[in-house]
């Protein structure tokens, strides 16, 4: 694929994971990221695209707000810092949009929301109206009433559900990694990053690794391959690519060399329905 074209992609999806989200010493927010990642989203806006951030950092924010020095790991504790932290968390999103003149918009979403044909229908309905209006949604997991979702969920199957909800035709990703590689890159320097993956066969899928390490996210590979299962047969590209930066998504969508590209192939008679029982739980940068 010549990357080029990515540069005509209409509708973008954006995903940040907790550990991007956060400064890794402290697990408070990185304003200095967000600012950055709020004026790019914003800017892809005013060229006409539509865009869609999915963000973690929810129970991450709440934790930090109630002075809880561990990750909690009972629901109820996780729902009550999803609850504080989601306020909080939109509450920055709101000041640092508003400050470039954009309309952000809060959707918390459950499996619920798509399993069931009339609220997935209206789901739709709303992105579609914020789309016509120049609003930005910001999505989530409704964390606060979900218990299955909350302990087994990630975002960046959430991020493949709403691309495909919404018809977007490009996913992005955005890792504590340069990318996919043959091996993990914190265990293995030999590990190649690899470009391009025209198909995700059994060979793609004995490379992936979980990621270790992070007392913030909850998603590996595995869970970023199981997402663009769904965003590529759903007729969306998909990449990851570093967030240190988050001035890669401009780089990727100029057409430049960087992250892993996961090419579109729509499946013929594709149904969101199939995929939503597809669960993978990792250790890294994908909790809420």
């Amino acid at each position: 694929m010549n990357r080029k074209l990515l540069k005509d992609k209409k509708r973008i999806i954006v995903k940040i994971g907790s550990a991007s989200l956060t400064h890794s010493e402290t697990g408070l927010l990185n304003l200095d990221k967000m600012e950055r990642l709020v004026r790019i989203l914003t800017n892809l806006r005013n060229h006409g695209r539509d865009v869609i951030l999915v963000s973690s950092g929810a129970i991450a924010v709440g934790r930090n707000a109630l002075g809880l020095k561990e990750k909690p790991t009972e629901v109820s504790i996780k729902q009550a810092c999803a609850a504080v932290g989601q306020a909080r968390l939109m509450m920055v999103y709101q000041k640092l949009f508003s400050e470039y003149n954009q309309t952000a918009a809060q959707i918390l979403m459950t499996k619920d929301t798509m399993l069931n044909d009339i609220s997935r229908h209206n789901a739709q309905n709303t992105f579609n109206e914020l789309f016509k209006l120049g609003i930005i949604p910001i999505v989530n997991e409704n964390d606060t009433i979900s218990t299955y979702e909350i302990e087994f969920g990630d975002n960046d199957t959430l991020s493949a559900i709403v691309t495909a909800l919404v018809g977007g035709d490009l996913l992005i990703l955005l890792s504590d990694i340069d990318g996919f590689y043959t091996d993990d890159p914190h265990k293995n320097r030999n590990a190649k990053l690899i470009s391009y993956v025209e198909e995700i066969n059994d060979d793609v899928l004995k490379m992936a690794k979980s990621s270790t390490g992070c007392s913030l996210g909850t998603g590996g590979m595995a869970t970023k391959l199981s997402a663009a299962k769904i965003a590529n047969a759903s007729g969306a590209d998909m990449a990851i690519i570093n967030g240190d930066d988050v001035r890669n998504i401009n780089r990727l969508i100029e057409g430049k060399e960087i992250g892993t590209l996961f090419l579109a192939h729509k499946a013929k008679n594709f149904n969101i329905m199939d995929y939503l029982s597809n669960k993978h739980n990792g250790t890294c940068n994908g909790a809420r």
